[in-house]
């Protein structure tokens, strides 16, 4: 019993200690008193001396205040109000950020705040009611405008944006329209398409790899469709037990997990030793297929109908190979699927604007950010990346060999990834 009261004598210590700790900072004081920021909750974290889950208020419409407002969920870390700040343009939910153990690569490097803010119509972040106007690259543009306004007043050293994927595509939007609010922009494997089925990626994925990587994964897909009267009615068990509802037949839904099948094993750097061998049962050639061709990311009821409202109206997207399998297919043709079985049912008819894609591109070529774009050679969203300006210093493309969607500054080779971090740290030293 005395050793007990002991011992929780030592962690009623170390909580006040560690209370008393955060309090100093005075962080929780300034995050309150900055305007539109409420829901103040304290968390976890392994890796900062505080954390804090925040909302922020922000405008449906910027240029039109009376359309509403809804909150946005930011996670603030602290490493120092002397130091400089990393702010994640997430480009879909930011739940993830509020694990204890999570801290972005650059802000490990560098000893940085993170400003991680989850992109509007995603999770917390959800207007209500759901009105799917609003959700435009500007609008979300607007949206980080705002946090690193607000932010700024705690944190005034120098700020780098930075997000993966879509978030990286975030990323360069968000320094096109607002060129001055951060120092340096680092985005990672951001896609730059210029319509709903861009037309850069098919042939993308006719060179990349190898030729027999290649043949690999395209007999693996005519197989299953060989076999396509053993499958579907596993792929109707598999969909049923999963929960999964679709728009259209499951004789589809098969034809558009086997046309996913490369972009997806290309995408993630998944070796093609993972097929099953000539010979296998058709259980294990399902199984390989679901396991990297899931037929939820054609379900009606999955999380990323915002994405998707996204990729038809502004980001755009990619389209399907359907030669090699013409007499195999039940769909007579690809085009349009996206709209067609992805979009949500109550974004209505939603037409393809090209604003976003020019205003990006047109901002790059005419400028020179400090910038640093991160590609993998082998992932076909690298089809569709930022172009290799003429003339830039400062705007700087690296491409990892062999790298997949996965591709990150640790990634790459010894040297590379040094000359990468001396650069961020030669501007962040400016």
């Amino acid at each position: 019993m005395k050793h007990l009261r002991s011992l929780l004598f030592v962690c009623f210590l170390f909580s006040s200690l560690l209370l008393a700790a955060q309090t100093q900072s005075g962080l929780k004081e300034k995050l309150e008193s900055l305007p539109g920021v409420s829901g103040i909750e304290l968390l976890e974290s392994d890796e900062f001396s505080e954390k804090y889950l925040v909302r922020i208020t922000q405008l449906l419409d910027p240029h039109n205040p009376d359309a509403g407002t809804f909150t946005q969920r930011v996670v603030v870390s602290h490493a120092g109000f002397d130091r400089p700040t990393v702010l994640i343009t997430e480009g879909y939910g930011g739940a993830y950020a509020q694990r204890p153990n999570y801290r972005e690569e650059l802000s490990a490097q560098f000893n940085t705040n993170m400003v991680h803010v989850e992109h509007r119509y995603f999770l917390e972040s959800t207007p209500e009611p759901l009105d799917w106007k609003y959700l435009t690259a500007e609008n979300s543009a607007y949206d980080l405008h705002h946090v690193t306004a607000t932010f700024k007043q705690i944190y005034p050293e120098k700020w780098i944006s930075t997000g993966i994927s879509k978030g990286g595509t975030t990323t360069l939007l968000y320094r096109a329209w607002f060129p001055d609010d951060v120092d340096i922009s680092v985005p990672y494997v951001a896609p730059l398409n210029k319509a709903v089925e861009d037309g850069r990626h098919e042939p993308f994925l006719r060179k990349v790899g190898t030729a027999d990587e290649r043949h690999a994964m395209e007999q693996f897909q005519k197989l299953i469709l060989e076999r396509r009267t053993e499958i579907v009615p596993m792929l109707e068990k598999y969909c049923l037990t999963k929960g999964y509802t679709f728009r259209i037949p499951m004789d589809e839904v098969l034809d558009y997990c086997v046309l996913e099948y490369p972009f997806a094993m290309w995408q993630w750097g998944t070796s093609v030793n993972t097929i099953p061998l000539a010979g296998s049962s058709t259980e294990d050639y399902f199984d390989h297929l679901v396991r990297h061709s899931s037929p939820d990311y054609f379900a009606e009821n999955q999380p990323l109908g915002s994405f998707f409202v996204q990729a038809a109206g502004e980001l755009g997207y990619y389209g399907y190979d359907t030669e090699p399998f013409k007499d195999m297919l039940s769909i007579k043709s690809s085009k349009g699927y996206l709209k067609k079985i992805m979009l949500p049912a109550s974004a209505g008819d939603v037409p393809f604007d090209p604003e976003m894609y020019n205003k990006v591109y047109n901002y790059l070529k005419d400028n020179d950010p400090k910038m640093i774009c991160i590609y993998g050679q082998f992932d076909p969203w690298s089809a569709t990346r930022v172009p290799d300006f003429k003339g830039k210093k400062n705007l700087q493309i690296y491409i990892e060999p062999g790298g997949s969607h996965r591709t990150r500054i640790g990634t790459f080779p010894e040297k590379t990834r040094q000359e990468i971090i001396d650069q961020l740290k030669q501007w962040l030293e400016e």
